[in-house]
């Protein structure tokens, strides 16, 4: 299976566009689908997914970086990685991630693979530095997953990419639960306080949220340049910054980015598409379970929702596709109400499965 690598896309070069007023009639937020999913491969991803022998030095798992408890990220504003190595980017959110048109911060892979999303993350250097020969022998070397496994095919031995599709199969379990606004679209009208309805209004309406936060996830899946400040802890703190700067490099280098050498900021989609219109446009993330996914943005920059307001109620920053909206302090409320309030459910919880252990066993004759 190959990565599907966005180059660009043709909606990227309308983003400008549609951030108008007009574009933002046709748009608008709708309740999440039922999931579909296959029950005995999910059963395997999510013993896989909370297992440190999925990475190289046996000491990370997937929950290392996306957490139930801390909203299925890490709570830190840039994340951890592979021991020696430091990431320059926000852990985004894995709820409701599997039914995004487009994967990761820069937006480099489609949506609809998140087979493929499992694999780039575990066998990347700087994330969980595994091979996958190594992990199909450790997996073998497991009797409850062997076990497993032919409940799902039978005479057929465990092997990497399969791995990686499961653990997919699983996060496309992990769905936002009991949200306000989706039984409110419903038809429930008791399901969001009047702050929360009204906060809608000002998201459809004057905020203008809804032209790039749309659909059942709260994405349209494009590629915007808002603007966010650049961390400085990328590069200026003196512990972390040279770990995640080799990280950032690293990662243009392969993307075969040009003059990469010369980078100190956060490019985005330039990286992938080389085309200097996409210089600073990153993917436009979810607004679901808001409440429990801070701190936002692709760098973290913003630890409350209440900066994330102001940022876009201030039009961005210089270069911005954005517009000054003129929000009244209690608008500001109501929208922040609507966000946390309407658009998040119940914390998505799951059982975490036990480690089981080694078994050393030999497979046929010698």
């Amino acid at each position: 299976m190959k990565p599907r690598i966005i180059r660009r896309s043709v909606l990227g070069a309308l983003a400008v566009a549609s951030l108008s007023a007009g574009a933002a009639l046709a748009a608008d937020l709708q309740p999440l689908p039922d999931p579909k999913f296959n029950a005995k491969m999910a059963e395997l991803g999510r013993h896989f997914f909370f297992d440190v022998r999925m990475s190289g030095d046996a000491a990370l798992s997937c929950a290392s970086c996306h957490d139930p408890a801390k909203g299925w990220g890490d709570g830190m504003a840039l994340a951890k990685g592979y021991p020696a190595s430091e990431s320059f980017r926000n852990a985004p959110t894995l709820i409701n991630a599997t039914l995004k048109s487009r994967y990761l911060w820069d937006g480099r892979l489609e949506g609809g693979d998140a087979g493929t999303m499992s694999r780039d993350m575990i066998t990347e250097a700087n994330f969980m530095n595994m091979d996958g020969r190594l992990l199909q022998e450790r997996i073998k070397q497991v009797p409850e997953y062997v076990a497993l496994w032919e409940t799902f095919k039978k005479n057929d031995d465990p092997n990497g990419m399969r791995v990686f599709n499961m653990i997919g199969e699983f996060m496309k379990t992990i769905r936002s639960k009991n949200v306000p606004f989706d039984k409110f679209k419903k038809g429930d009208e008791s399901a969001m306080s009047a702050q929360a309805k009204a906060g809608y209004e000002v998201f459809k309406g004057k905020g203008n949220c809804v032209s790039c936060h749309n659909g059942p996830v709260g994405s349209d899946g494009n590629l915007h340049r808002t603007g966010v400040p650049e961390n400085p802890h990328v590069i200026d703190d003196p512990q972390h910054g040279p770990l995640r700067h080799i990280t950032m490099l690293r990662h243009y280098s392969t993307s075969g980015m040009p003059n990469y050498m010369a980078a100190r900021t956060d490019v985005g989609f330039y990286a992938i598409s080389k085309d200097k219109r996409d210089i600073g446009k990153f993917n436009t993330p979810s607004i679901r379970d808001l409440k429990y996914t801070a701190p936002y943005m692709h760098n973290g920059m913003f630890a409350t929702l209440d900066q994330v307001i102001d940022f876009y109620d201030k039009g961005g920053s210089a270069g911005s596709e954005l517009k000054p909206l003129g929000l009244t302090a209690d608008e500001k409320g109501a929208l922040k109400a609507f966000l946390l309030e309407g658009m998040s459910g119940d914390p998505v919880t799951v059982e975490i499965p036990k480690m089981p252990a080694y078994q050393a066993r030999a497979f046929g004759k010698n």
